[in-house]
Protein backbone atom coordinates (compact mmCIF):
# COMPACT_ATOMS: atom_id res chain seq x y z
CA UNK A 1 0.00 0.00 0.00
CA UNK A 2 1.01 3.39 -1.04
CA UNK A 3 1.63 5.71 2.32
CA UNK A 4 -0.47 8.66 0.64
CA UNK A 5 -3.31 6.14 0.45
CA UNK A 6 -3.24 4.83 3.80
CA UNK A 7 -3.30 7.76 4.78
CA UNK A 8 -6.21 9.03 2.99
CA UNK A 9 -7.83 6.35 3.62
CA UNK A 10 -7.36 6.92 7.48
CA UNK A 11 -8.54 10.83 7.34
CA UNK A 12 -12.08 9.13 5.70
CA UNK A 13 -12.08 6.43 8.15
CA UNK A 14 -11.31 9.00 10.99
CA UNK A 15 -13.93 12.04 9.76
CA UNK A 16 -17.13 10.96 11.99
CA UNK A 17 -15.14 11.54 14.95
CA UNK A 18 -12.68 14.59 13.91
CA UNK A 19 -12.61 17.67 11.76
CA UNK A 20 -10.64 16.60 8.68
CA UNK A 21 -6.98 19.01 9.72
CA UNK A 22 -6.81 16.43 13.05
CA UNK A 23 -7.91 13.41 11.84
CA UNK A 24 -5.09 14.18 9.36
CA UNK A 25 -2.46 14.99 12.16
CA UNK A 26 -3.45 11.95 13.94
CA UNK A 27 -2.68 9.84 11.14
CA UNK A 28 0.94 11.77 10.46
CA UNK A 29 1.67 10.97 13.55
CA UNK A 30 0.80 7.25 13.78
CA UNK A 31 2.74 7.31 10.60
CA UNK A 32 5.92 8.92 11.98
CA UNK A 33 5.88 6.53 14.81
CA UNK A 34 5.23 3.25 13.40
CA UNK A 35 7.23 4.02 10.07
CA UNK A 36 9.47 6.81 11.22
CA UNK A 37 7.84 8.69 8.55
CA UNK A 38 7.33 12.84 8.12
CA UNK A 39 4.56 14.87 7.49
CA UNK A 40 6.03 15.72 4.16
CA UNK A 41 6.90 11.91 3.13
CA UNK A 42 3.62 11.10 1.07
CA UNK A 43 4.13 14.40 -0.81
CA UNK A 44 8.18 14.26 -1.69
CA UNK A 45 8.24 10.85 -2.27
CA UNK A 46 4.48 9.96 -3.40
CA UNK A 47 6.11 6.44 -4.10
CA UNK A 48 6.78 5.69 -0.89
CA UNK A 49 5.23 1.82 0.10
CA UNK A 50 4.52 0.63 3.41
CA UNK A 51 6.12 -2.43 3.98
CA UNK A 52 3.99 -5.44 4.05
CA UNK A 53 5.01 -6.16 7.96
CA UNK A 54 4.04 -3.51 8.91
CA UNK A 55 0.00 -3.34 7.81
CA UNK A 56 -0.83 -6.02 10.75
CA UNK A 57 0.27 -3.42 13.35
CA UNK A 58 -1.13 -0.19 11.53
CA UNK A 59 -4.61 -2.17 10.84
CA UNK A 60 -4.54 -2.82 14.55
CA UNK A 61 -3.88 0.83 15.15
CA UNK A 62 -6.40 1.79 12.90
CA UNK A 63 -9.25 -0.05 14.68
CA UNK A 64 -8.33 1.08 18.03
CA UNK A 65 -8.32 4.85 16.78
CA UNK A 66 -11.76 3.87 14.72
CA UNK A 67 -13.41 3.01 18.03
CA UNK A 68 -12.45 6.47 19.47
CA UNK A 69 -9.44 5.72 21.37
CA UNK A 70 -6.69 9.06 21.19
CA UNK A 71 -2.85 8.44 19.21
CA UNK A 72 -1.41 9.42 22.18
CA UNK A 73 -2.64 5.85 23.99
CA UNK A 74 -2.56 4.40 20.76
CA UNK A 75 0.96 5.20 20.56
CA UNK A 76 1.62 4.87 23.92
CA UNK A 77 2.98 8.84 24.40
CA UNK A 78 1.96 12.10 24.56
CA UNK A 79 4.26 15.52 23.74
CA UNK A 80 4.31 17.73 26.85
CA UNK A 81 6.47 21.09 27.40
CA UNK A 82 8.35 19.49 24.48
CA UNK A 83 8.91 16.41 26.47
CA UNK A 84 7.87 13.17 25.46
CA UNK A 85 5.61 11.63 28.65
CA UNK A 86 4.46 8.35 29.02
CA UNK A 87 0.39 7.98 29.15
CA UNK A 88 -2.28 4.99 29.44
CA UNK A 89 -5.77 5.08 30.21
CA UNK A 90 -4.96 5.22 33.66
CA UNK A 91 -4.20 9.50 33.47
CA UNK A 92 -5.47 12.36 31.47
CA UNK A 93 -3.50 13.10 28.31
CA UNK A 94 -1.59 16.54 28.86
CA UNK A 95 -3.54 19.51 27.03
CA UNK A 96 -1.34 22.36 25.88
CA UNK A 97 -3.21 24.44 28.36
CA UNK A 98 -1.47 23.07 31.01
CA UNK A 99 1.94 23.82 29.67
CA UNK A 100 0.61 27.62 30.47
CA UNK A 101 0.39 26.64 34.15
CA UNK A 102 3.43 25.51 33.93
CA UNK A 103 4.84 28.75 31.91
CA UNK A 104 3.60 30.95 34.89
CA UNK A 105 4.73 28.22 37.38
CA UNK A 106 8.51 28.55 36.34
CA UNK A 107 7.96 32.43 36.12
CA UNK A 108 6.59 32.58 39.94
CA UNK A 109 9.93 30.55 40.72
CA UNK A 110 12.20 32.50 38.86
CA UNK A 111 14.67 34.91 41.16
CA UNK A 112 14.25 32.81 44.05
CA UNK A 113 17.97 32.93 46.21
CA UNK A 114 16.89 29.08 47.29
CA UNK A 115 16.01 26.04 45.57
CA UNK A 116 11.70 25.94 46.06
CA UNK A 117 9.98 23.44 47.22
CA UNK A 118 6.70 22.38 45.16
CA UNK A 119 3.12 20.51 45.55
CA UNK A 120 1.76 19.59 42.83
CA UNK A 121 -2.03 18.14 43.97
CA UNK A 122 -3.81 15.81 41.44
CA UNK A 123 -0.40 15.11 39.60
CA UNK A 124 -1.49 12.10 37.47
CA UNK A 125 0.86 11.30 34.33
CA UNK A 126 3.03 13.77 36.33
CA UNK A 127 3.71 16.07 33.73
CA UNK A 128 3.48 19.25 35.33
CA UNK A 129 5.85 17.62 38.48
CA UNK A 130 8.18 16.69 35.94
CA UNK A 131 7.95 20.02 34.09
CA UNK A 132 9.32 22.17 36.81
CA UNK A 133 11.46 19.66 38.49
CA UNK A 134 13.85 19.40 34.97
CA UNK A 135 13.05 23.39 34.51
CA UNK A 136 13.74 25.12 37.98
CA UNK A 137 16.88 24.58 39.69
CA UNK A 138 17.32 21.95 42.16
CA UNK A 139 13.68 22.50 42.76
CA UNK A 140 12.15 19.70 45.17
CA UNK A 141 8.53 18.55 43.56
CA UNK A 142 6.20 16.19 45.48
CA UNK A 143 3.30 15.04 43.38
CA UNK A 144 0.19 13.60 44.69
CA UNK A 145 -2.37 11.97 43.89
CA UNK A 146 -5.20 8.93 44.53
CA UNK A 147 -5.11 6.99 42.19
CA UNK A 148 -1.76 4.23 42.17
CA UNK A 149 -2.22 3.60 38.38
CA UNK A 150 -1.62 6.98 38.14
CA UNK A 151 1.11 7.38 40.49
CA UNK A 152 2.85 4.21 38.58
CA UNK A 153 2.66 6.32 35.76
CA UNK A 154 3.94 9.18 36.90
CA UNK A 155 6.94 7.82 39.26
CA UNK A 156 8.15 5.81 35.90
CA UNK A 157 8.46 8.88 33.62
CA UNK A 158 11.52 8.17 32.11
CA UNK A 159 13.86 11.32 32.57
CA UNK A 160 16.85 9.83 34.45
CA UNK A 161 18.86 11.41 31.32
CA UNK A 162 17.54 14.54 31.65
CA UNK A 163 17.91 14.57 35.62
CA UNK A 164 21.79 13.28 35.67
CA UNK A 165 24.19 15.68 35.84
CA UNK A 166 22.05 18.71 35.49
CA UNK A 167 21.92 19.52 39.12
CA UNK A 168 17.73 18.59 39.03
CA UNK A 169 15.70 16.66 41.04
CA UNK A 170 13.26 13.56 40.29
CA UNK A 171 10.48 14.61 41.43
CA UNK A 172 8.76 12.25 44.58
CA UNK A 173 5.10 10.90 44.26
CA UNK A 174 2.65 9.92 47.15
CA UNK A 175 -0.67 8.68 47.42
CA UNK A 176 -3.10 10.96 49.08
CA UNK A 177 -6.74 11.82 48.34
CA UNK A 178 -6.42 15.49 48.01
CA UNK A 179 -10.48 15.97 49.10
CA UNK A 180 -9.42 14.80 52.76
CA UNK A 181 -7.88 18.25 53.70
CA UNK A 182 -7.36 17.21 57.52
CA UNK A 183 -4.64 14.24 56.55
CA UNK A 184 -1.35 13.79 58.37
CA UNK A 185 0.80 15.31 55.16
CA UNK A 186 4.60 15.48 57.00
CA UNK A 187 6.61 17.01 54.14
CA UNK A 188 7.00 20.49 55.42
CA UNK A 189 5.79 23.93 53.94
CA UNK A 190 6.55 24.81 50.09
CA UNK A 191 7.17 27.37 48.53
CA UNK A 192 4.66 27.23 45.39
CA UNK A 193 1.18 25.06 45.09
CA UNK A 194 0.18 23.66 41.98
CA UNK A 195 -2.87 21.70 40.66
CA UNK A 196 -4.99 20.85 37.65
CA UNK A 197 -7.63 18.96 39.60
CA UNK A 198 -10.90 17.34 37.96
CA UNK A 199 -13.30 20.81 36.91
CA UNK A 200 -15.57 18.96 34.18
CA UNK A 201 -19.32 19.13 34.84
CA UNK A 202 -20.98 16.12 34.73
CA UNK A 203 -23.76 18.36 32.63
CA UNK A 204 -20.77 19.24 30.20
CA UNK A 205 -20.18 15.80 28.79
CA UNK A 206 -22.66 16.11 25.99
CA UNK A 207 -20.37 18.63 24.54
CA UNK A 208 -17.43 15.98 25.12
CA UNK A 209 -16.25 14.07 22.47
CA UNK A 210 -15.93 10.16 23.26
CA UNK A 211 -12.10 9.79 22.87
CA UNK A 212 -12.58 12.06 25.85
CA UNK A 213 -15.25 10.13 27.78
CA UNK A 214 -14.57 6.67 26.45
CA UNK A 215 -11.04 6.16 26.72
CA UNK A 216 -9.80 8.98 29.67
CA UNK A 217 -10.09 8.65 33.26
CA UNK A 218 -13.52 9.96 34.41
CA UNK A 219 -11.93 10.45 37.97
CA UNK A 220 -9.79 13.02 37.04
CA UNK A 221 -11.91 14.30 34.97
CA UNK A 222 -15.83 14.85 36.26
CA UNK A 223 -17.24 16.84 39.33
CA UNK A 224 -20.96 16.95 40.51
CA UNK A 225 -23.24 19.58 39.04
CA UNK A 226 -24.29 19.94 42.67
CA UNK A 227 -21.02 20.69 43.71
CA UNK A 228 -18.38 21.76 40.58
CA UNK A 229 -15.92 23.51 43.06
CA UNK A 230 -15.15 20.96 45.91
CA UNK A 231 -11.69 20.41 44.38
CA UNK A 232 -11.01 24.16 44.71
CA UNK A 233 -11.95 24.07 48.34
CA UNK A 234 -9.72 21.15 49.35
CA UNK A 235 -7.07 22.62 47.18
CA UNK A 236 -7.21 26.12 49.71
CA UNK A 237 -7.54 24.55 52.62
CA UNK A 238 -4.06 22.44 51.10
CA UNK A 239 -2.74 25.82 51.01
CA UNK A 240 -3.58 27.28 53.98
CA UNK A 241 -2.14 24.30 56.01
CA UNK A 242 1.01 23.43 53.74
CA UNK A 243 1.86 27.09 51.86
CA UNK A 244 4.85 28.86 53.71
CA UNK A 245 4.70 32.76 54.04
CA UNK A 246 5.50 34.60 51.03
CA UNK A 247 4.44 31.33 48.77
CA UNK A 248 1.74 31.42 45.93
CA UNK A 249 -0.53 28.85 44.64
CA UNK A 250 -1.72 28.53 41.14
CA UNK A 251 -4.77 26.20 39.48
CA UNK A 252 -6.46 24.94 36.49
CA UNK A 253 -10.30 25.86 36.12
CA UNK A 254 -13.52 25.10 34.61
CA UNK A 255 -13.53 28.62 32.23
CA UNK A 256 -17.51 29.23 33.13
CA UNK A 257 -16.55 29.72 36.76
CA UNK A 258 -13.47 32.14 36.96
CA UNK A 259 -14.85 34.53 39.22
CA UNK A 260 -16.58 31.71 41.46
CA UNK A 261 -13.34 29.74 41.87
CA UNK A 262 -11.21 33.12 42.64
CA UNK A 263 -13.83 33.34 45.42
CA UNK A 264 -13.08 30.03 47.06
CA UNK A 265 -9.60 31.20 47.80
CA UNK A 266 -10.90 35.02 48.67
CA UNK A 267 -12.74 33.13 51.17
CA UNK A 268 -10.32 30.41 52.44
CA UNK A 269 -8.75 34.34 53.30
CA UNK A 270 -6.04 34.86 50.58
CA UNK A 271 -5.15 38.27 50.01
CA UNK A 272 -5.03 37.77 46.65
CA UNK A 273 -6.91 35.52 44.22
CA UNK A 274 -6.65 36.17 40.30
CA UNK A 275 -8.49 34.86 37.31
CA UNK A 276 -5.70 34.18 34.40
CA UNK A 277 -6.74 33.15 30.77
CA UNK A 278 -5.16 31.14 28.63
CA UNK A 279 -4.34 31.86 25.10
CA UNK A 280 -7.86 31.58 23.62
CA UNK A 281 -8.99 34.30 25.87
CA UNK A 282 -10.39 32.02 28.07
CA UNK A 283 -10.35 32.39 32.21
CA UNK A 284 -8.21 28.86 32.36
CA UNK A 285 -6.24 29.57 35.94
CA UNK A 286 -6.67 31.12 39.27
CA UNK A 287 -2.94 32.82 41.24
CA UNK A 288 -3.82 33.35 44.40
CA UNK A 289 -1.20 34.14 47.61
Amino acid sequence: MLLKDFLSEGVKALGSLYPASEAHSIMQMLCEERLGTKSYTHILEPGYTIRPEDVPVLASDMERLVSGEPIQQVIGKAWFFGEEFRVTPDVLIPRPETEILCQEAIRLCSGKQSAPRILDLCTGSGCISWTLAMAIPGAEVIGVDISDKALEVASTQDFKACIEGSGARAPRFIHADVLDTEQSFAHGMFDLIVSNPPYVMDSQKAQMRVNVLEHEPGLALFVPDEDPLLFYRAIARWSRRFLAEGGKGITEINDLLGPETAAVFSEAGFATAEVLQDLSGRNRFVLYS
